[in-house]
């Protein structure tokens, strides 16, 4: 039977964390291993059970998520961490619309990536198969539980999901909805766990890899957990550090488009990772785009913090410093400095960036393309807002989190991300001289 959400919670001295999470461990590798052999339309059909499950049960969630906000409230925290830790019916609604949709995307696992044939006659095929369990540590934001576990699902594997304080009871109600639908659609509801505890000892547990149970760890954080993870963790890790994007705006840029896209990528969303936290201004364009840009962020409410000619176009600005070309801000906040061209903007990105996501706006598609394949982040766009940095704009359906390493998975995690191969190998009595 699936638990309620009491029931999940747990008392958090109810048996040593240790023990409770090794035995959690123990299950999601069992469920792993059904969930790997159920055919795509049992995988699909439990997609959409959890996504009917996560509107029905939308009164608790709600519920769930007005205690946590308030708890927020009580303790200071700031507009953007509001924001991300925010349910209502609207975004409740379209939780459950992405995993449904998650249902439509093609199958991963099965996949034929690579095949040939060698001379003795043996016919290789490379195979797409699931990674097994993935561990998602993440803080405010209730909806990765959704997102994660549908994910994990789609792909074939197990997730083991541990909520930040913040947003525990919220991703409680939440995980109960998930497991009810793997359960109405014959699947094993452990293939989707939540951590029963507060307590930070789990996330230690976690990342010792709670006896090999666990086959890579997803954060999705702050810098702080993401840094701990990635310093503490025995299993490999699926990460961004920090999110320091860059928009720059070329000799060649349209002003009206540059106007648009800034905008955008900075104050769609503030607490996202893909907003823009510096602007870069061609200087051969900035006696024309660089008072009207500064302008309108500023017009729009958000403080500018720049170097020289940024503060003598508009006396409202500020002075920046070293440490604001390499601040990942979270808020209604951009650095904005004036480069002498192409190579400048590109070495600045290099030496202040992330990696995580970086633009350029020109109308010259020679810049474009050195900018493309030199600025080496896991994201980089042409004439658009860095805000695109989303696994669902991708056509992912979702993500499960942004990676900026150079091993596996880069940029948006979606499902093909968290699958990894084998080799089939055909022959017909072959054997080794």
């Amino acid at each position: 039977m699936v638990s309620t959400g009491s029931e999940a919670r747990m008392d958090d001295a109810a048996g040593d964390v240790s023990t409770q999470m090794r035995a959690l461990g123990r299950r999601a590798r069992a469920a792993a291993r059904l969930i790997a052999l159920a055919p795509e339309a049992r995988r699909n059909a439990a997609l959409r059970a959890m996504a009917a499950s996560l509107r029905d049960r939308a009164g608790p969630i709600l519920a769930a998520n007005a205690l946590d906000l308030a708890e927020a409230r009580a303790a200071g925290q700031n507009a953007a961490f509001i924001d991300r830790l925010l349910l209502d019916a609207g975004r409740l609604d379209d939780v459950a619309t992405a995993v449904a949709s998650v249902a439509g995307l093609p199958d991963p696992l099965g996949r034929v990536l690579a095949s040939w044939t060698q001379p003795n006659g043996l016919r290789f095929e490379r195979v797409a198969t699931p990674l097994g369990v993935i561990a998602v540590i993440f803080e405010s934001r209730p909806n990765v539980t959704a997102d994660a576990g549908a994910l994990c699902l789609k792909s074939g594997n197990a997730a083991i999901l541990r909520a930040g304080s913040d947003s525990f009871r919220t991703a409680t109600e939440i995980a109960v909805a998930l497991r009810e639908g793997l359960e109405n659609a014959g699947l094993p509801s452990d293939a989707i766990q939540l951590v029963p505890t507060r307590d930070r000892a789990a996330v230690g547990e976690i990342l010792k890899g709670l006896d090999g149970n666990i086959d890579v760890v997803v954060p999705r954080g702050g810098k702080s957990l993401v840094a701990r993870v990635q310093s503490d963790a025995r299993v490999p890790v699926f990460a961004h550090l920090d999110g320091n994007c860059h928009v720059y705006v070329h000799a060649a840029a349209d002003l009206a488009m540059a106007r648009e896209i800034v905008l955008n990528a900075k104050l769609r969303r503030t607490g996202v990772c893909g907003s823009a936290e510096t602007l870069l201004v061609d200087r051969a364009c900035a006696q024309t785009h660089l008072r009207p840009l500064v302008t309108a962020l500023l017009d729009a409410g958000c403080a500018v913090r720049g170097d020289g000619e940024t503060q003598a176009a508009d006396a409202r600005t500020t002075p920046a410093s070293e440490e604001d070309w390499a601040t990942e801000y979270l808020d209604r906040i951009i650095a904005v400095k004036v480069v002498a061209g192409l190579d400048e903007a590109i070495a600045h990105v290099e030496r202040y960036g992330s990696h995580h996501t970086d633009a350029i706006v020109t109308a010259e598609e020679v810049a474009a393309a050195r900018f493309l394949a030199e600025v080496d982040s896991a994201i980089v766009l042409h004439n658009a807002s860095t805000q695109f940095a989303d696994g669902g704009e991708f056509g992912f359906g979702a993500e499960i989190g942004i990676a900026t390493g150079r091993m596996h998975a880069r940029g948006p995690v979606g499902v093909e991300q968290l699958c990894s191969f084998k080799y089939r190998v055909h022959g017909n009595g072959q054997i080794r001289p």
